[in-house]
């Protein structure tokens, strides 16, 4: 992008000859959310035939199971938050979001649509439904909503309660809590009444079947109660080694519990509890989840297959014909938290950490959707660049990877490099990939199907990331901002190096000056004029942990845990915030245009407006042809 500087001079020229100087200003609304990619974590699954309806992130995604070795995504839709529980009734799903309830129609799998909602004061975190009422558990009670009219839902009913799930059955409502189990008597939709309750611990799901009702007790592990006398609910059996249990569903003689990752002991993953003697339950199958840093949220069986929302694992389906041996036999794969980001044209690139390469097609920055997937297996996209039809991924597992885009949604690895671990940050200078983790790896990738080692330097450290700039490397490292003489790409040797206050997590180099996301101390601003003496300029405090950064014109846009910020650095020597959106887990972004392509987490990818200069008569800061136009 153009410096702003010679335009600037050229304004005042054209402004004294025509008698009147304009003034620039910031953009209004700078950032503002233009668009997202919402899909992401899997936390709710329902089965209903031959079709599974799975939250991925803030989207409900379709996707046909007929064939449970290979899961087709159908359609999906996407929704205004976090989906946190599905049920399916008819050519309708009722999902449960932070916002409250949302009714999708169904009916085209293809083409599943918004049709009503119901918002709600707390976070709803469960849906069930009978008849024509959804029974919505919130944080703040159960709620019964009557929805015989799908595009107008009502609330009818309501009972306070703290409630994280729910079940019905005949006249009943059983509600996970906070402290336990309650049965509610729903006869009456209008007046739901407590008539039990039994507990002493967190409940966080809860299935039933026929007098007994299964909980998913968080720590406390399975429970099953006895629910013959609803007035008087009584624990009968538990397996109460089963921590983290976040969701059960029951069918025939079996629980199927979902347990989170509890290190050391037990892994996270299905287990299969015999529950034909509900008095004493016991495991008898066991399916963990590598790679999976939490999770699995949610379980549904259908037939000898269950159906198992695994967070960052995605869609599992398990067939558990055999109970005391499930096994895997299917997956649809969700994104991951995204840790880097790259655009190119109307593509955005995420390295999508676990699950590999996305790309993303950007053409409307309104509504992004996925253009093209590669999976990487037994690898963890960290850092990418995008040059000449190539993504270059650093994998932080221990490999350079090669990847031909000239397709984009046909994304095929053509090179790999096997190399050190802890590899978080990649750039591409002519010939040459850098690659920055425990080392600076210079790799010669001039025949993209051969990558080849032609550089290497110790760092002692590790970086966090890198840029590549006038034959100088700037790697960011516990410590600071080191830069090295990479013009001998086969010897890169120190040229300098700047101490900052904490960890710095990303870098962009624009003129004279390097940029640094400090962590917890920011932005700071580094002349790197003398690459044998960079020198501390500027900083701006963040509100929030500092974790990438890019540069374009005036204006320094800052990834933070919590949100974005943006930073005016015309002069480097005292930036000044002019902006900040909250927001999710930011963890990248990338300038092009107008857009800023953030990667994020809940939403892998969301797309922002940039800062452009604007002036009093109301044109853009590059339109030149504007200017002479309105100057004689």
């Amino acid at each position: 992008m153009k410096s702003p500087q010679p335009a600037c001079r050229l304004v005042a020229l054209l402004g004294i000859g025509a008698g009147v100087l304009a003034t620039p200003v910031l953009a209004a609304d700078c950032p503002e959310l233009v668009g997202n990619w919402t899909a992401g974590d899997a936390f709710a699954v329902s089965v209903s035939g031959p079709t599974a309806y799975l939250g991925s992130g803030s989207t409900l995604v379709v996707v046909d199971v007929s064939n449970p070795t290979t899961p087709t995504i159908l359609g999906e839709t996407h929704l205004l938050g976090v989906v946190n529980g599905i049920a399916v009734s008819g050519a309708y799903a009722y999902v449960a979001i932070d916002q409250g309830l949302i009714v999708v129609d169904v009916s085209n799998p293809a083409a599943p649509v918004e049709v009503g909602s119901y918002d709600t004061p707390d976070p709803a975190r469960g849906v069930a439904v009978s008849g024509p009422y959804a029974y919505v558990a919130s944080w703040d009670g159960l709620l019964v909503v009557d929805v015989s009219n799908p595009a107008a839902p009502v609330e009818v009913g309501f009972l306070a309660t703290a409630a994280e799930g729910v079940a019905v059955l005949g006249p009943f409502a059983y509600v996970a809590c906070l402290n336990g189990l309650l049965v509610v008597d729903v006869s009456n939709p209008a007046v739901p009444v407590e008539v039990g309750s039994v507990g002493g611990w967190l409940a966080n799901g809860v299935a039933v079947s026929g007098q007994y009702v299964y909980v998913a007790a968080d720590l406390d592990g399975l429970r099953v109660i006895d629910v013959s006398q609803p007035s008087d609910p009584v624990e009968v059996g538990q397996v109460d080694w089963l921590d983290r249990s976040l969701a059960v569903a029951a069918a025939g003689s079996y629980a199927y519990v979902a347990s989170e990752f509890d290190d050391p002991y037990p892994p996270g993953g299905l287990y299969v509890v015999d529950v034909s003697d509900p008095t004493a339950p016991v495991a008898v199958g066991f399916l963990p989840f590598f790679y999976a840093s939490w999770g699995p949220y949610d379980v549904a069986v259908s037939g000898p297959h269950a159906y198992v929302a695994g967070g960052e694992l995605g869609l599992r389906v398990v067939d558990v014909s055999i109970p005391p041996a499930p096994v895997e036999v299917g997956s649809y794969d969700t994104p991951d938290p995204a840790q880097g980001v790259a655009v190119s044209g109307q593509y955005a690139y995420l390295a999508d950490g676990r699950s590999g390469l996305r790309v993303v097609d950007v053409s409307d920055p309104s509504a992004p959707v996925q253009a093209g997937f590669l999976g990487i297996e037994g690898g963890w996209a960290y850092g990418i660049a995008v040059t000449g039809g190539f993504a270059y991924v650093a994998d932080e597992w221990g490999a350079l990877r090669v990847i031909d885009v000239s397709i984009p949604s046909a994304p095929v690895e053509v090179g790999f490099l096997d190399i050190d671990w802890d590899n978080k940050g990649v750039a591409v200078a002519g010939d040459y990939a850098y690659v920055a983790g425990e080392d600076l790896w210079v790799v010669d990738v001039s025949n993209p199907s051969a990558p080849v080692v032609a550089g290497f330097f110790h760092i002692g450290s590790w970086a966090n990331g890198v840029a590549v700039v006038g034959g100088y490397a700037y790697l960011v490292v516990f410590e600071g901002l080191g830069v090295l003489d990479v013009s001998d790409p086969s010897a890169p040797v120190v040229a300098g190096f700047c101490h900052t206050p904490e960890e710095a997590w990303g870098v962009a180099v624009s003129g004279q000056y390097a940029y640094l996301a400090d962590g917890g101390s920011g932005l700071r601003v580094v002349d790197v004029s003398n690459p044998a003496a960079p020198v501390e300029v500027g900083f701006v405090d963040t509100p929030w942990v500092a974790r990438g950064v890019a540069v374009s014109g005036p204006y320094a846009y800052v990834a933070c845990w919590n949100g974005l910020l943006v930073a005016d650095v015309s002069n480097p020597a005292a930036p000044v915030e002019v902006g900040r959106l909250a927001g999710g887990t930011e963890k990248g972004v990338a300038v092009s245009g107008q857009y800023l392509y953030v990667a994020s987490w809940p939403s892998p990818l969301e797309v922002l407006t940039s800062c452009g200069l604007l002036f009093t008569d109301g044109f853009e800061s590059g339109d030149t042809s504007a200017w002479s136009a309105t100057v004689p």
